[in-house]
C-alpha cells in the first residue's frame, strides 16, 4: 500500500481542484492549448533539473513509494504527474478566484 504514496498525493492534488472546472465553471479544460504553453516551459526546466539531481546522486526516490514506472532519464512517472497536475491545480485555483472575484480579472 505505501507504494501508492506518491501517487495518493498526486490524486487528492486533482480531485482537491478539478471540481473547480465543473462547478465555478473555470473552462481551464478548455482552453487546453494555453495552459499546455503554460505547464510545458517549467516542467520541462524541472525536468532537466531530476535528471541532472537523480544522475548526480543529489536526489532518489523512495522506491517504496513509488510504483516503479520510470520514464525517461530515470525519473518516476508520478513526478512527470506532478509537474503536471500541481501547475495544473495551480491554474485552476487562480481561475476559480478570478471567476469568484470578477474585479480581479485581468484588463485586456
Amino acid at each position: 500500500m505505501l507504494k501508492f504514496g506518491y501517487l495518493a498525493m498526486i490524486a487528492f492534488t486533482v480531485f482537491g481542484s478539478i471540481w473547480l472546472e465543473f462547478v465555478l465553471k473555470v473552462k481551464v479544460l478548455r482552453r487546453y492549448k494555453q495552459v499546455i504553453k503554460a505547464i510545458l516551459p517549467v516542467s520541462l526546466i524541472f525536468i532537466v533539473w531530476d535528471a541532472y539531481a537523480i544522475a548526480a546522486g543529489h536526489w532518489s526516490f523512495d522506491k517504496e513509494q513509488i510504483l516503479g514506472i520510470f520514464g525517461p532519464f530515470g525519473i518516476p512517472l508520478e513526478e512527470y504527474l506532478f509537474f503536471t497536475v500541481v501547475p495544473l491545480a495551480g491554474i485552476l485555483t487562480i481561475e476559480a478566484v478570478r471567476t469568484v472575484k470578477k474585479h480581479w480579472q485581468v484588463h485586456k
